[in-house]
């Protein structure tokens, strides 16, 4: 669904250097990624997206449509699956056209205690939330040289900086995040190419509130965010957005955290 917000749409920035742009979104189809395809499409670029969810996907895209926007381009894929990402991603690449964005989105949280990690356990968590970054990167950065430039956005989370218990294979990874953006965003600077970060706090998307948002998480809220209210998954859009777009022209290799003030 279109992005559905607090503030009035004339409050919020429009950015041209967005429209007409093409962009690929891991886990598109639901939550904070969901907001992200629809504020890359209500800004008139073109987007593509994978998702393991095919129904809130196919959703997503027909109620955009609907709303007047250019209808995203969804593939159902594994993102386990590193040789059907990268191919999907050439496959939508030639569709679409060359990639000037990509936005690393796809995660899952999923609690777990160290006692109960196996190998096989660590390794599928490794492989949802951590591997496919750096193999979208491998499979756009060079179409982003060729163009000249292009903006790659990486999504990790607060959890490893509040040291967060009962996940410690998530925080591993997400804390991995912030390494790879530094090092892709030396690599890849010389081709104009900006890599950066984005840390989500405690964002309200159907999943976080149907498991864990309780009355003791309602006041962690209130006792940790210094602004009030609830994170919700468009704040984090549009921190993507600005990092997508011309105005943050010389931004890269950096953390921007979007917690209401938690951290």
């Amino acid at each position: 669904m279109p992005v559905v917000n607090d503030m009035a749409e004339a409050q919020l920035a429009r950015f041209p250097s967005l429209k007409d742009k093409n962009v690929f979104i891991t886990g598109g189809g639901s939550g904070i990624g969901a907001a992200i395809v629809s504020a890359f499409a209500e800004q008139g670029a073109r987007v593509a997206f994978v998702d393991i969810e095919k129904e809130a996907s196919e959703a997503l895209c027909e109620s955009l449509a609907e709303a007047g926007l250019v209808k995203p381009l969804f593939r159902h894929c594994d993102i386990r699956d590193i040789a059907a990402l990268q191919a999907t991603i050439q496959g939508l690449a030639q569709e679409l056209g060359t990639f000037d964005v990509l936005v690393n989105n796809a995660a899952n949280d999923q609690r777990h205690q160290l006692a109960e990690v196996t190998v096989d356990y660590w390794d599928d968590r490794i492989a949802i939330n951590q591997r496919p970054m750096f193999f979208t990167c491998q499979a756009i950065a060079p179409g982003m040289q060729k163009k000249g430039g292009g903006s790659i956005i990486n999504l990790s989370s607060i959890s490893w900086h509040l040291s967060n218990g009962g996940y410690p294979v998530y925080t591993t990874a997400k804390a991995a995040v912030v390494g790879l953006t530094r090092g892709l965003a030396r690599d890849l600077g010389p081709h104009n190419i900006r890599v950066n970060t984005v840390s989500p706090g405690w964002v309200m998307t159907e999943r976080q509130i149907a498991l864990w948002l309780d009355a003791a998480g309602e006041e962690d809220i209130k006792r940790n965010q210094c602004l009030p209210g609830k994170l919700q998954p468009w704040h984090l859009a549009r921190m993507v957005l600005f990092l997508a777009a011309d105005d943050s022209a010389m931004c890269t290799a950096q953390e921007f955290i979007v917690d209401a003030g938690w951290a």
